[in-house]
């Protein structure tokens, strides 16, 4: 097994059981989708990166339709099966194994596209040009994207991400993006720090624990590279987070 797979393995394995594989908030969630006015009755809904599924059964139970729900982990997509047949949406999900930078939709059948903390994988403007062309006219794309809050970054948190993220941007570089990608951006909103430890972080943290005694290096690795991820956001929270983009097709 390559040295990157690895890596995927192991940080698959310490967020297997988890709720969210990245930061996010079902109360926040709703918030956001309260302040669409432009959805059709029945939308066609797609959740790109579901993860575990958090996004893909909070829309589910929302609007009691179908939601194709894109990951490339076999487990993640297990877990979405069992949860959504614990709460007896199963009907409403189907799970797709894939790579979500080259789904072979046809075009123009999304009318919501949800993604939360999974556009990083195709950069931000590699995601926005991926899934466009899915999109139908004037349907809606909502995409949470990790975002820096001032074109003043501190040094240690530009460094960290120089290196973890190099095209990470400001929110208004972003809204150029979005603008320049056949979307018009209509808000941004930055997800509360507080969601955070609640939703992601917290249960994480709980999670890495169970793995504190695992003689598999590359873990211990992981999960040395989390806890400093986590110190660097405890400090820093106010400069950079994860903002949502809520956009239309244009």
């Amino acid at each position: 097994m390559e040295e990157h797979e690895k890596y995927i393995q192991a940080l698959i394995k310490l967020h297997l059981g988890i709720e969210r594989q990245g930061p996010g908030d079902t109360t926040y969630s709703n918030h956001i989708l309260s302040l669409i006015k432009e959805l059709p009755v029945n939308p066609r809904i797609a959740d790109i990166g579901c993860g575990a599924g958090a996004g893909t059964l909070f829309l589910a139970d929302r609007f009691k339709l179908k939601v194709r729900a894109v990951d490339f982990s076999r487990e993640f997509l297990g877990e979405l099966i069992n949860r959504a047949k614990q709460r007896g949406l199963e009907h409403l999900v189907e799970a797709i194994e894939c790579d979500m930078g080259s789904l072979d939709w046809k075009s123009g059948t999304i009318d919501l596209l949800w993604s939360e903390g999974a556009a990083y994988n195709l950069t931000f403007e590699g995601a926005l040009k991926a899934w466009r062309p899915l999109m139908a006219d004037n349907g809606i794309a909502v995409i949470s994207e990790m975002s820096y809050f001032t074109s003043d970054v501190p040094e240690p948190v530009r460094d960290y991400w120089q290196t973890a993220y190099p095209a990470m941007g400001t929110e208004s570089e972003n809204a150029n993006h979005v603008n320049s990608s056949g979307f018009e951006i209509l808000g941004i909103y930055r997800l509360p720090s507080k969601a955070w430890w609640d939703s992601y972080y917290g249960p994480l943290r709980e999670n890495m624990e169970s793995f504190r005694r695992s003689e598999d290096n590359v873990i211990q690795s992981v999960i040395k590279e989390i806890e400093e991820e986590m110190k660097l956001f405890e400090e820093y929270e106010k400069h950079y987070g994860y903002s949502y983009y809520i956009m239309k097709a244009l």
